[in-house]
């Protein structure tokens, strides 16, 4: 393999059908995250300044449970030398950013925005960040083991 890329399947499955799948698998994906793009401005433009929400409070427990659950998860698994730990730590990443993104954008203006930011600075994007870097440097790679990666 020249270019240090990991492979999704090894050459010696290229003769099966699986391949075709994943191929038209990746094509499906990008015509869909290509068609998101006209639906991304029709909703900014469509979509009311302001909205009130019925389960708020339950939204907003359950992000932080699955933030939670995701932390969890991680050291858990990073404690065994599990490789998946790169799987839960990139899904915990990606909740922080979001969590991050909807209490700046959904905080009232003044002290429940300026918290909203404090909490985002430095609390969930760190944390994202150390858990994005924590998801690569585990990920699994030939020849090295699960300890090897997360040193």
């Amino acid at each position: 393999m020249a270019s240090g890329v990991l492979r999704i399947l090894p050459k010696a499955a290229a003769a099966s059908t699986f391949p075709l799948l994943l191929r038209r698998t990746a094509t499906v994906l990008t015509v869909l995250g290509l068609a998101m793009i006209p639906w991304v401005v029709f909703l900014h433009a469509g979509l009311p300044a302001t909205a009130q929400a019925a389960h708020w409070a339950w939204t907003w427990t359950g992000l932080d449970s699955f933030e939670a659950l995701g932390l969890l998860s991680t050291g858990l698994l990073l404690r065994c030398g599990d490789r998946r730990a790169c799987l839960t730590s990139a899904a915990t990443s990606a909740l922080l950013l979001v969590d991050a993104w909807f209490d700046t954008m959904t905080a009232a203006p003044g002290s429940d925005f300026k918290v909203a930011v404090l909490m985002a600075v430095f609390a969930e994007l760190p944390l994202a960040a150390a858990c994005a870097v924590l998801a690569t440097r585990a990920f699994p790679r030939p020849g090295r083991s699960a300890e090897e990666a997360v040193t």
